[in-house]
This record gives C-alpha cells, structure tokens and sequence, in this order.
C-alpha cells in the first residue's frame, strides 16, 4: 500500500489543469495573454506554473530534494490543500490536538469533514499525549495535525513522539507537523524524515522568521508521490510574479540568513518573560519557543480594556480549552514590547489584585 492511496479516490484519478508551458525564444499565441504590458512592469505574460528556481532555493533552505518540496500561498493554503485532497465530506476526518491553530478545524469544515479533539495536557505545560492521539484515530483519519512548536502554548513536541505516532499511524493517516515557529526554537525540523517515512507531512512558512507575512510564501515537504499528487490539486500559476521576484530576493545570498533577527526577538521574548512573570497582574507566563508568549493575567477583560485605550492588540485566547484569562502576546520590537509594559503598569486597578 501507497500513502497516496489515502487520498480522495476522485483525487487520485484527476486528470490536471494542462497549462501553456511557455518554451525560450517561442512565441507565445497559446496562453491567451495580452501582447504587452500595462505600465512598466512586465506583467503581461503568465509566471510559471510552479515556481522552479523558488522551489530549488525554499528545498535547498529546508535541506531537501526539490521533489520533496511544494511551494503555496503560505502554509495555511497547505493546510487546506491537504483536507481537500484527502478528506471526502462526510466521511472523514482530521486529528487536532487543542489549544492550537484554529485553521485546521476551519478547513476541515469548510469541506465537510469531521474534526476529532484530543487535548494537549495542560497540568504538564500543554504537553502532547501520544498514546491518546493514536486512540482517538478511527479508522477514518485521514489526517493529523501537531503544531510544533504549538500555537498558541509555544511548546515543541519532542521529535520521539512524532516519531512514534508515525510509526502507530503508519499506512492509515498522514502526520502533518506544522513548523511554522521552528526557526525560534532551536529545535531540529522533521524535513529530514520524510524519506523514511512516506506519511509524513511538514509544514514551513517565510512569515515568521523571514519577516515576509505579506508575500503570502510557503511550502509542503513530503515524499516525491504525495507532493505530486497535490500540485495535481493546488491552482495553476499559484504565486504571482511580484510575489516570486520578492521571495526570491529575500533568499538570495545577502538575504538568505535571518540568525540576526531570530537572536533579537529570542533576546526580547526572555526580557519579556522575566517582565511579565514578575508582575502582579499576571498569573502565568508560558514557556516559549516561538515569537510569542502564552500568558494568563489575573483579571484578561481588564486588561484588554486598558491596553485597547491605549492602541495596542493582544490576542484573546480564553475561548481556547485550559487557557482562561490567557493572552497571546507577539513580540515585537524593544520599543513595542517597552510600550506594552508600560500601559499594562498603568492598569491601577490590576496592580493591586492579590
């Protein structure tokens, strides 16, 4: 048995979109395109399908074959690539492992697809619970999503677990890890592993650590199969050629390397932690290996009304299961996280909350 055979059995007998490949020094009357430009940038012309050069440079980054890499429009569009691909409405569904990235769930039910919670433990730092990640599978399980390092906790999985849930779920569902915040963590990415383990999924997006949430640029990683089979799925022409140009930019030789900026925002998430633990309007703050910090104040409404007079954002995370009175704070620069400290010292009322 293959992993692909998993997939959408209408998937897997699609027959692609066949776009006009544009061959050198040809000219192009089979693409229906407009013979020239508006305005000065060259627009006209159709970018490639899939982006090659883009893709060889984000597999060289990720430390895999280009075969094993897809590029997408952020690792979001991924997520939803895959729920499309794999789960039929009303039949499957996917594996969330709660509190973590709401999107999973709102794809899985865009296409009709069920969603089965197994919850991180939140008495041990959110930690992940293999045995009963395994045990909640049915045999309709398409997909299991870990968020690792997990938003919004900012915890990693430890890589033996996801190893053992690959091997547990080996041939009956596809492991996605989403490494969206790996670059913050130290920790080592799955990539790696996706030629020995045929159903496993990694996430990678240029939002974070690249500073590029604006270009709308991430990837896939999996085996040379599987990848196939989804860009037989994803749109044609999915990037724009400004989008493409920009990225490629950002990864050439000069902009390949983000140590400077991922040191700077661990230095200021440390600064951040020891601020706000020492606080007494603040019950708890999280371990984080990621941009953001998980912390539970001791009154959240109160806070939020005075940070909001004050024209500044923090994510409310108290609908989230175990995380009540909890916020996610991004960290920004030592002039943002310095003004956020000093409207929250300005909360009178919170100060003297025992």
């Amino acid at each position: 048995m293959t992993i692909e055979t998993l997939a959408r059995p209408e998937i897997r007998s699609l027959s692609a979109y066949e776009t006009a490949v544009p061959v050198n020094g040809a000219l192009r009357l089979h693409a229906n395109e407009a013979p020239t430009a508006a305005g000065r940038n060259s627009l006209n012309r159709y970018p490639e399908v899939r982006p090659t050069e883009l893709q060889s440079r984000l597999a060289r980054r990720f430390g895999v074959s280009a075969s094993n890499l897809l590029v997408t429009r952020g690792s979001t569009e991924a997520v939803d690539l895959l729920i499309r691909t794999f789960c039929r409405a009303g039949r499957d569904s996917i594996v969330i492992t709660p509190p973590t990235f709401v999107m999973y769930q709102v794809y899985a039910d865009i296409q009709g697809a069920g969603t089965i919670s197994c919850p991180l433990l939140s008495e041990q730092d959110f930690a992940l619970n293999v045995e009963s990640v395994t045990d909640y599978c049915t045999a309709s399980s398409k997909l299991i999503f870990v968020c690792s390092p997990n938003n919004p906790t900012g915890n990693v999985v430890p890589r033996s677990d996801l190893v053992r849930i690959l091997e547990a779920r080996k041939d009956k569902s596809i492991i996605v890890v989403d490494e969206a915040y790996i670059e913050f963590s130290g920790a080592e990415s799955m990539a790696a592993l996706v030629r020995d383990h045929d159903n496993l999924v990694v996430l990678r997006t240029l939002s974070k650590a690249l500073a590029l949430a604006g270009a709308r640029c991430g990837a896939v990683i999996a085996n040379a199969a599987l990848i196939r089979l989804l860009s037989g799925v994803l749109a044609p022409y999915a990037l724009s050629t400004p989008v493409i140009d920009c990225v490629m930019a950002a990864l050439s030789d000069r902009g390949f390397t983000n140590d400077s900026r991922i040191t700077k925002i661990v230095a200021e998430r440390d600064r951040m932690t020891g601020q706000l633990t020492s606080s007494p309007f603040v019950q708890r703050v999280w371990p984080s290996q990621t941009n953001f910090l998980l912390v539970q104040f001791r009154n959240l409404a109160e806070i939020q009304e005075r940070l909001r007079a004050e024209r500044i954002l923090i994510r409310d995370c108290s609908d989230k299961p175990g995380l009540e009175n909890c916020a996610r704070i991004t960290i920004g620069d030592p002039d943002e996280n310095d003004r956020l400290l000093a409207a929250l010292s300005l909360s009178e009322g919170v100060r003297n909350v025992s």
